[in-house]
Formats: structure tokens, sequence, C-alpha cells
């Protein structure tokens, strides 16, 4: 497939087989990025043309479970560490020692697991409405508020009543979700049916909310194992409006950023790179390009704008 400037890319990784879009020239340094639930690499559309005409290789997967991508049974499949290992297998069957990296919601979630495990293989990082795991393991011990917020994700622990909900009515509740946590127009009846053809492949709702399933199973190592400290260069991009992530969560993730930013955007929902399109493609490209710098980040080890 070639839509435009968007190429259709398989790789071998784990034993499975995943899709991904590509643009921008082949020399380009990588540029990688990961969605999360529920979406699949539409969720990046409007971030890659700006970062492939900034001269940036991009590539852009369908996560294990997600649209043209292989959906594994066993809930263990979809443990963090098999999620990041995908990456990991991507960047060596295309022979790049290091990217650049993003992830949104639960593809945040597999970045920060790169950049605890593998910092070697990131030059710098961007993360979008997405907890780190420390912090998001501790809200849901101890904050009641995020707890209720956090609701679907007790609810996707029941077997098979969660694949029922999210596929009656024509997918009803994933199109309600989208459309009801995000401002008014961020998502056309043409992006929802993009949607609903993806959550329609056989073996896709079970294998998305598999993710959830093994978060709570197999959760993450013990504190002796890692401090889960990040020494990649990091922005978070925090949409304030979120309705599902209290925003205090993106200045208790920044804390774990031995170099690290956070910017605040007011208006911004949990869709963030949907709603603010340029400002977002903008600010990956200005973290990336400045990553090296002198005057970059590294030189700041701790930034917060709560009011960009």
């Amino acid at each position: 497939m070639n839509k435009g400037n968007l190429e259709s890319v398989f790789f071998e990784c784990q034993g499975i087989r995943l899709h991904a879009v590509a643009s921008g020239p082949a020399g380009g340094t990588l540029v990688i990025l990961l969605h999360g639930f529920p979406e699949y690499w539409k969720g990046w559309s409007h971030q890659i043309e700006p970062l492939a005409k900034a001269g940036y290789r991009v590539i852009v997967p369908d996560q294990r479970g997600y649209n043209l991508s292989d959906k594994p049974h066993a809930t263990a499949e979809y443990r963090l560490d098999r999620l990041a290992g995908d990456v990991i297998g991507i960047l060596d069957q295309l022979g790049v020692k290091q990217a650049y990296i993003a992830g949104h919601d639960f593809g945040a979630s597999v970045t920060w697991r790169l950049l605890t495990f593998h910092p070697d293989r990131f030059l710098a990082a961007a993360i979008l409405n997405g907890p780190h795991p420390r912090v998001m393991q501790r809200k849901l011990q101890t904050s009641f508020k995020q707890i209720c917020r956090s609701w679907y994700m007790f609810f996707f622990q029941l077997p098979r009543l969660p694949e029922w909900w999210c596929s009656r009515k024509n997918w009803e509740s994933g199109s309600l979700l989208l459309v009801s946590s995000s401002r008014a127009g961020t998502f056309e009846s043409e992006d929802l049916e993009d949607y609903r053809r993806a959550w329609s492949i056989p073996g896709s709702v079970r294998a998305m909310i598999q993710w959830y399933r093994a978060a709570f199973r197999h959760g993450l190592p013990a504190p002796t194992t890692t401090d889960w400290m990040v020494s990649v260069p990091t922005l978070i991009l925090w949409g304030a409006q979120d309705r599902f992530l209290s925003q205090d969560i993106a200045e208790e993730s920044l804390r774990f950023c031995k170099r690290g930013k956070c910017v605040v955007l007011p208006a911004a929902s949990h869709w963030i790179q949907h709603e603010e399109p340029s400002r977002v493609a903008s600010e990956l490209i200005t973290h990336f390009s400045s990553a090296h710098s002198a005057s970059s980040i590294n030189d700041t080890p701790k930034q917060h704008d709560w009011n960009a």
C-alpha cells in the first residue's frame, strides 16, 4: 500500500508480524511513534507529514493486537516487556542503533519502559498524556479520584463481558469514548468509521483489552529491579482537560526524568495530538532537533510550563 506519502511495511518481532506505516527520507534519523488505546497508527496521522518534511524517517506501528498487526492469544503476550521488545525488534531489523520515540496513552507506557530498560537505544523521547508507570501504580492504590477515572481498567479485567460491551451496536462505546472525551469536532465521522473498521478485524477487541489485563496481572518489576528513572532527554506534553488522567500526574511523572521538560496545553484533552496537531508536531520537531544541543533540555534537568 502507498497512501500518498505513506508506505505500508511489516516487521517480524518476537514471533509475530507487525504492520506499520512509514514516511520520510530513507536516510533520515528514525522517529518511532506509538499509539494508545483504542487507536492504531492513525492516531499519529497529523504528525507524520510534518516530521517527514523535517527530514525524519517516521515509522508508526500498529502495536501488537491492533489493526493489521498479529493478535497473540495469551494475556502474558501483552506484558510491557513484550510490547517494548517489539519496538527494539523494529530498530534491530532496520539496523538502527538509536532513534527518537514518542508515545501517547498506553503507547507512552511502552515508551517509559523502553527509556528505563533500553536508554542507549534512544536519543530523545516525548510522552503525550501518559503517566509514568510508577506514578500510575501509586495513583491506583491511593487516589480515589483516579480510581474512579480509571473505572474501565477494572471493568476490562472481567472475562468476555468487556469484549461484548465494546463491540455492541456497531462499536458504539468506542466511538462514544472518543467523541465524548475530546473537543467538539475532533473526530469526524470518517475517522470513526476508520476506527470501527480496525476494531472489527477478528481478534482485535480481545487483544486491545488484553493490554489492560496484562498490566494488572503481570504488573511492574519489583522496585529493587530498577528505580525507573529516565536519563534520556524527555518532553512531556499534557492536555489539561484529560478526562482520564489528572494533571498532577504530569508533574509527578516529570520527577522520574533526570533531563525532563513538561509542557501543559490548557485547552487540550487526552487526545492532544488530534486537537493540537500543529503544536504537537512543532514541539516534537523542536525537542528532537535540540536534544543534542548545549542549550537543550540536557542542561536543564527539570522544567515545566503549565500555561503554554
